[in-house]
């Protein structure tokens, strides 16, 4: 999921400041599971504007706030609230922000930084262990991406500054390529280590990405 969370409130203050009249928006997905953008935390944020002086024409929490067709049909059942506000807060991640945005004519304001694809540990704690690259080599790997849980995107082994398993830059990282190999060795394979690793194809790392499922999938 998309882990995100509340920009500074001072930074927030001043993107509002000539805003009177807001309209909230939540995302039930991923904004909710880190506690950044859910009920709860719309909530917390209404008291704080209402602090501010400002005032809440209304608010929804959307299931996907990336969806947009989804977030433009929940908010037309709250059009009036909208069309009463000055701007429209999105407590939700980049995608969701730029989904209100495309739907609405009004002013839109996140509220929140994106800050990575994550995995959960466990509640409260997120890691992150892809980068979207579009050229995954993680069957070779054991199932443990280099190129974002390695420091240094290293694609063949270990670098010169990994000590006792760990790396040079964060004491308390382990080193991913010794992870690999030891996942490896466990598994009897030699995967990445039979081969060179040819530098990374950033061109599958296509910058808008697009998608389309085929008639035949949809």
């Amino acid at each position: 999921m998309i882990i995100s969370e509340l920009k500074p409130l001072e930074e927030l203050q001043q993107a509002l400041s000539e805003f009177d009249k807001l309209f909230l928006v939540g995302c039930a997905a991923c904004a909710t599971a880190c506690k950044a953008g859910g009920e709860e935390e719309i909530f917390k944020f209404q008291e704080w504007l209402v602090a501010q002086e400002k005032e809440v024409t209304g608010s929804v929490v959307i299931d996907e706030a990336c969806h947009i067709m989804r977030a433009a049909r929940d908010l037309r059942h709250h059009k009036n609230a909208v069309r009463d506000a000055d701007a429209v807060v999105v407590l939700a991640c980049g995608s969701g922000i730029q989904s209100i945005s495309s739907t609405v004519e009004k002013r839109v304001v996140g509220g929140l930084n994106s800050m990575f694809l994550g995995n959960v540990r466990r509640f409260g704690h997120y890691e992150e262990m892809c980068s979207l690259c579009g050229d995954c080599i993680l069957n070779e790997t054991a199932g443990i991406c280099p190129v974002t849980t390695c420091a240094k995107g290293l694609l063949n082994g270990p670098c010169g500054g990994m000590e006792d398993g760990h790396c040079e830059i964060d004491a308390e990282l382990e080193c991913a390529w010794c992870l690999i190999y030891e996942r490896l060795q466990s598994q009897d394979r030699q995967g990445v280590f039979a081969r060179r690793v040819p530098p990374k194809n950033w061109s599958h790392r296509r910058k808008p990405g697009r998608y389309r499922l085929k008639d035949g999938e949809r």
